[in-house]
C-alpha cells in the first residue's frame, strides 16, 4: 500500500535523481529484521531476509510475498553471481553458500586458514567472478540471528574469494564492524561500511572508499562518508556512481565525491537496499519490520 512519503533535498543534483511525484509503498510488513534485499532478474522477484526469524522471502508482482526458503541459516546479505545464481552470506552456517540452477546449495567458503569464518555479512561480486565479502560477529554474539559463539579468527575482516582458485584472502583488517560493500561502476573504487556504532560507545558510523589495484588489494583507505542519524549497513551504487545507503531516517543519496545530495525518508529503520524491476530503476529498501519500494530517476549499476 502506498504511503505519504518525504525527500528531504539538500542539493540541486537529488532532483535529477528522484521522482517527486513518487510515493513510498509498502510491499510487506511483519519481519523481525529484515536485510539482505536482491532482484533475481532471471525470474523478476525479489528476495530478503528476515534473519531472527530465520527464514528467506520473496515478492513478485502478479504474486505478493511467499516463503523463500524456511531454515535459512540466519541468512543475511544476498546478490547474484554473473551467472544469475543466488549467494547468500550465512550467519548460522558461519559461510557463504551459492545456489545452484536445480535448487541445491553449495558451500564456497566457510574458512579462513583453517579457521571458521564469524558471520559473514554482505558481499559483492567482481567482473572477474571474485567475491568480496565482509565478516563482522554480529551473528555469533548471541542466539538472535544466529548462534552464540567465539570468533577462532580474532578478528574482523574484508575477504576476497578467487573463483577460479578458491583461495581466500584478507583485503582489509582494520574495520571494527566491516557491513556493507560495493563497488563503484567501474571497480576502481570499493565502498565498505564500519557499523561499529552498534555494539561500541562512539564507534564508527561512516563509510570508507579503497583505491581497487589489480582486481586484488586495497590501498588508499579514506572515509568516504559520516552517517548520521543511524549506521551504514547496506548499500548500493546505481549507473551514475552514487553511492545509496541506509540510515536512521530513511535512504541517504551521496555523490562519488562524497557529499551528501539528498535523503528519502522511510518510518523506520533502514537496514539495506536494492534496485531492481524491469528497468533496474526502482529501490527496494528493508527497513526493521517491512520492505518498502520507489522508483527513482536513475538505474542501479
Amino acid at each position: 500500500m502506498p504511503i505519504g512519503n518525504d525527500y528531504k533535498i539538500l542539493d540541486e543534483a537529488f532532483h535529477r535523481l528522484i521522482l517527486p511525484g513518487a510515493r513510498l509503498e509498502r510491499l510487506y510488513t511483519g519481519c523481525l529484521w529484515a536485510e539482505g534485499p536482491v532482484y533475481i532478474r532471471n525470474g523478476d522477484f525479489l528476495v530478503w531476509s528476515d534473519i531472527p526469524n530465520n527464514r528467506m522471502l520473496s515478492w513478485r508482482p502478479a504474486a505478493g510475498v511467499s516463503i523463500f526458503r524456511s531454515d535459512a541459516n540466519f541468512s543475511n546479505g544476498n546478490t547474484c553471481d554473473r551467472q544469475g545464481r543466488l549467494l547468500t552470506c550465512e550467519h548460522g552456517g558461519r559461510r557463504i553458500t551459492r545456489t545452484e540452477t536445480d535448487g541445491s546449495i553449495a558451500v564456497l567458503v566457510d574458512r579462513y586458514q583453517g579457521k571458521r569464518l564469524n558471520s559473514p555479512n554482505d558481499l559483492v561480486v567482481a567482473a572477474d567472478g571474485s567475491i568480496w565479502f565482509t565478516d563482522p560477529t554480529y551473528g555469533i554474539l548471541g542466539d538472535h540471528e544466529g548462534y552464540r559463539g567465539e570468533s577462532e579468527i580474532g578478528s574482523c575482516n574484508v575477504y576476497r574469494w578467487d573463483a577460479d582458485t578458491g583461495e581466500t584472502s584478507v583485503v582489509a583488517d582494520d574495520f571494527l564492524m566491516p557491513n556493507g560493500i560495493a563497488f563503484s561502476v567501474a571497480e576502481k573504487f570499493l565502498y565498505l561500511a564500519d557499523s561499529g556504532g552498534s555494539h561500541q560507545e562512539n564507534g564508527p558510523h561512516h563509510i570508507r572508499v579503497f583505491d581497487v589495484v589489480n582486481r586484488r588489494t586495497l590501498v588508499n583507505g579514506r572515509i568516504f562518508a559520516e552517517i548520521s542519524p543511524g549506521l551504514a549497513d547496506g548499500f548500493r551504487v546505481d549507473e551514475l556512481d552514487h553511492v545509496w545507503t541506509s540510515a536512521g531516517d530513511g535512504v541517504h543519496c551521496y555523490s562519488q565525491q562524497g557529499k551528501l545530495l539528498g535523503k528519502i525518508l522511510v518510518p523506520e529503520t533502514v537496514s539495506n537496499l536494492t534496485f531492481g524491476g524491469q528497468n533496474n530503476n526502482c529501490l527496494f529498501i528493508t527497513a526493521t519490520t517491512s520492505v518498502y519500494t520507489i522508483p527513482v530517476a536513475v538505474a542501479g549499476a
